[in-house]
C-alpha cells in the first residue's frame, strides 16, 4: 500500500494550484491579516493562500507533507521576495517538530482534509494555537453539486476500494463531524461556527485541456485513471470528466476555463 506521503508526492499539484491563484488571494484577504500575525498554513501546497498572507504583513509558515511542493512553495516565496514565509514538510495528523501555542491564526484550505486520523489533526491545530487564537478551515462538502465534490466523487468510482478503516476527507464537509473532531479536541461547540463559501478557479485552457492537467498531477485522480486503464475504462473516465468541466464551465472564452465550487469554511475560536 503506498504512503499517504508518497501517493501526494507521485503529483504535481502546483500544476492545478495555478488555477488557484485569484481565488487564494481572495480568501486570505478574508482572514483578518496583520502585520506580525504568527500563521501556520496545514497542507499549505506550494502557498496558494501562504503567499497572499505573507504579502498583507503576517509571518507565515506554511507546513505540507510533500517535499516536492515544499520546495516549489520555497522558491516561490524567494522569487517574490517574501522572507516572512516559509514552507517545510510536517504531517498535519503530528505536528512534532511545532511548539505548543505558537501561532495567533492555523489554517488549512483544501489541505489538512486530506490527512489521515481526522481527530488527530483537529487536536494538533489546536495544539499549536495560542488561547485566544482561531483556526479557518477551508472543506470541500460531499455530494455537493458543484465541480469539485463531483470530480472526486467520480474519480473516487473508478479507483481501487479503500483501505479498511478509511475515513473519507470529505467528511470535514459535514459540520456535525468537524464539531465532535474539535469537541474531543477541548473546543466548546459554540466557539465552532461554519459558513458556506465559493472558490473561484481560473485555468488558461479548454475543459478537456484542465481534465488533462487534474489527469497527469492529480494525485485521486492520477490514481482514478490508472485503475481505469487497466479495467479499460480510461476513456469512460476522461468522457465523464470532460462532460463535467464543460458543463459547469462560467468562461465566455473558449480557450479560458473559470468554474467556482462551494466549500464549508470553519472558524474555531481557541
Amino acid at each position: 500500500m503506498i504512503s499517504h506521503k508518497a501517493f501526494w508526492e507521485k503529483g504535481d499539484f502546483s500544476r492545478i494550484a495555478d488555477s488557484m491563484r485569484e481565488g487564494g488571494e481572495a480568501l486570505a484577504a478574508s482572514f483578518g491579516i496583520t502585520k506580525g500575525l504568527k500563521v501556520l498554513d496545514l497542507g499549505c501546497g506550494d502557498g496558494t493562500t501562504a503567499l497572499p498572507e505573507a504579502r498583507l504583513g503576517a509571518d507565515v509558515l506554511g507546513v505540507d507533507i510533500s517535499n516536492n511542493i515544499v520546495e516549489t512553495g520555497n522558491r516561490r516565496a524567494r522569487r517574490l521576495g517574501l522572507t516572512n514565509c516559509k514552507f517545510q514538510e510536517g504531517d498535519a495528523s503530528n505536528l512534532h517538530a511545532l511548539k505548543d501555542r505558537a501561532f495567533d491564526l492555523t489554517v488549512s484550505i483544501f489541505g489538512a482534509m486530506f490527512a489521515p486520523n481526522p481527530f488527530d489533526v483537529a487536536s494538533e491545530m489546536v495544539r499549536v494555537t495560542r488561547p485566544g487564537g482561531r483556526i479557518i478551515m477551508g472543506n470541500w462538502i460531499p455530494n455537493d453539486p458543484t465541480w469539485v465534490a463531483q470530480l472526486l466523487k467520480i474519480s473516487s468510482a473508478y479507483s481501487p476500494p479503500p483501505p479498511e478503516g478509511f475515513i473519507s476527507p470529505m467528511m470535514w464537509g459535514v459540520e456535525s463531524r468537524v464539531r465532535e473532531r474539535f469537541s474531543r479536541a477541548g473546543v466548546p461547540e459554540e466557539d465552532i461556527a461554519f459558513a458556506k463559501e465559493s472558490y473561484a478557479f481560473r485555468f488558461p485552457g479548454t475543459p478537456a485541456q484542465f481534465v488533462d492537467a487534474f489527469r497527469r498531477y492529480y494525485a485521486p485522480t492520477m490514481s482514478a485513471f490508472d485503475a481505469a486503464e487497466k479495467n479499460g475504462r480510461a476513456d469512460n473516465l476522461q468522457r465523464e470528466l470532460e462532460a463535467l468541466i464543460t458543463a459547469h464551465n462560467q468562461s465566455a472564452s473558449k480557450d479560458v476555463t473559470e468554474l467556482s465550487a462551494a466549500f464549508l469554511r470553519v472558524t474555531v475560536t481557541v
